[in-house]
């Protein structure tokens, strides 16, 4: 009955390892690729995908969550089309949602009935029980990390939490900021050895994003660098991870994951839309 919104969470063990960087560029290459894309700013008390595309938003969560305005109406349009669900900034209390409150935000997705192809989830860096939240609704799981050994060293913290306190075995790693792809292998291997032998949980290898110089220039300039420089190494790459995950398949792994990739398309089933 109609397509399954596919949702993916990138999550990192530790902040400044590019992960919204990784979300915001990658949103932009599901479009380049034909995809309706949904971003959804989930490191809920310290916004940073409006900042880093220089976006400004009227609305945002904190709105949606006090029942002040509907989702429709605090979701923007980013570069490329990609649309933007925008968090608050310097909001405390948002950063550990009740259980009460996270059922408010999955079901208002219901109203919205916009086609949506893939639902990306920036969540916040750490092993917060929200951050656990947003990875366990999310039918794939993104890790990133860097070659530094404290950044293995929190990847790996994450993925233990995620494993031994809700029961998670499939993960996605992408290695960022690397002189090679020799040295993202090594990062993988390493963290990979790590999570068979004291968890008994395999991760997958999905690519990694080479130090260029115009990914910081990007930043500056407050642009996605696959607009600015889409025939550079790091834009190259990205649109590379962008396809490998177009090709693989997802598979449902609980309730969680079926009520929030499948909200947005029974909003448009009921309203007799179809949707291909």
């Amino acid at each position: 009955m109609g397509k399954t919104v596919r949702t993916i969470a990138v999550s990192s063990g530790k902040g400044g390892v590019g992960k919204t960087n990784l979300v915001a560029n990658l949103a932009i290459c599901f479009r380049k690729l034909g995809k309706n894309v949904l971003v959804f700013d989930a490191d809920l008390g310290l916004s940073n995908i409006d900042v880093l595309l220089q976006l400004t938003p009227k609305y945002n969560i904190l709105h949606l969550l006090k029942g002040e305005r509907e989702l429709r109406e605090i979701i923007i349009e980013g570069p490329s089309g990609i649309k933007i669900l925008p968090a608050s900034s310097g909001i405390q209390e948002l950063t550990a949602l009740d259980s009460q409150q996270r059922l408010n935000l999955l079901s208002a997705f219901e109203s919205y009935d916009d086609d949506i192809d893939i639902l990306l989830i920036d969540t916040s860096a750490g092993i917060s029980e929200n951050v656990a939240f947003f990875c366990m609704a999310a039918q794939q799981t993104i890790i990133i990390t860097s070659p530094e050994p404290t950044s293995i060293t929190d990847a790996y913290a994450l993925i233990k939490v995620l494993f031994t306190g809700y029961q998670e075995k499939s993960f996605h790693l992408v290695v960022n900021c690397v002189r090679n792809e020799n040295e993202a292998i090594e990062t993988f291997r390493r963290l990979a050895i790590a999570t068979e032998r004291f968890l008994s949980v395999g991760i997958s290898y999905l690519g990694y994003i080479p130090y260029d110089e115009v990914v910081k220039k990007a930043v500056v300039r407050q642009r996605a660098f696959v607009e600015m420089y889409p025939n550079s190494a790091a834009s190259k790459s990205i649109m590379q991870i962008a396809k490998k995950l177009s090709e693989t398949s997802v598979t449902v792994k609980g309730a969680l994951q079926f009520f929030i990739g499948n909200l947005l398309t029974m909003t448009s089933e009921r309203q007799g839309v179809h949707v291909s």
